[in-house]
């Protein structure tokens, strides 16, 4: 018996949802969520577009698309076209045809890839929107509530992962600075004992052979303890 379209819209949660819990790329993870989501919503392009803080604008991020055009759109700023404004006020929207919505930014794009009708929306963690996923159908298509719940769904559940992911990347690189200044201090106390230096004289030694032989610091320090741990073996 064929599935409904309801049925495959569940069965995309239920993948999107071990994708998230599995040991996948976060690429991996963006790319799973708009291949699946384009089956379920029944839609001929699917893109995922994150938010670029520093520049302010939307940037594609995955599509299941095949088309060059539409992959290499330019970014669009908060508030601009469909996404912007869907990323400004944090609030999905239905488009009944994009190639007669006027705030529509790529019209000349949607007719040559026969696109018609657009729902999108935010991609929002705690109330902060971070992107922004977008369904077309090739034929007009009225979004039922139904279906808006499921893209928010599925939309909730990306913005979760994309979330985790950073977090545990931002973790990740303040460990590692810990790490590095801890080990830095250990290689500056070894060469004030063995050298007879000041604190300062030491970081400097240290920042002159880092800078001299284009090396981390973290690694003249490693440098430095390995040969004081070696010296206490012998």
């Amino acid at each position: 018996m064929d599935t409904t379209p309801y049925e495959e819209q569940i069965k995309a949660l239920s993948k999107i949802s071990k994708a998230i819990a599995s040991e996948l790329y976060l690429e991996d993870i963006l790319r799973l969520i708009v291949v699946v989501t384009a089956q379920a919503m029944g839609s001929n392009i699917c893109s995922l577009m994150l938010i670029d803080e520093k520049k302010n604008e939307l940037v594609i991020r995955a599509t299941q698309s095949i088309s060059e055009e539409y992959n290499k759109k330019p970014p669009l700023k908060i508030g601009e076209g469909i996404a912007g404004k869907v990323a400004k006020e944090n609030k999905p929207l239905a488009v009944k045809d994009v190639t007669e919505e006027k705030e529509y930014k790529y019209q000349d794009i949607a007719k040559r890839e026969g696109l018609c009708s657009l729902l999108c929306v935010p991609l929002a963690v705690k109330g902060k929107v971070i992107g922004v996923i977008n369904c077309y159908t090739p034929e007009p298509h009225d979004f039922t509530e139904t279906e808006i719940d499921i893209l928010t769904s599925i939309a909730n559940q990306a913005a979760v992962a994309i979330e985790n992911t950073e977090l545990m990347v931002r973790t990740r690189v303040i460990q590692e600075e810990l790490e590095a200044r801890k080990r830095i201090e250990r290689a500056k106390g070894i060469l004030m004992k063995g050298e007879g230096l000041t604190e300062e004289e030491a970081y400097l030694k240290l920042q002159k052979y880092s800078m001299d032989h284009r090396k981390a610091m973290r690694e003249v320090a490693d440098a430095i303890i390995l040969a004081q741990d070696m010296k206490k073996s012998k």
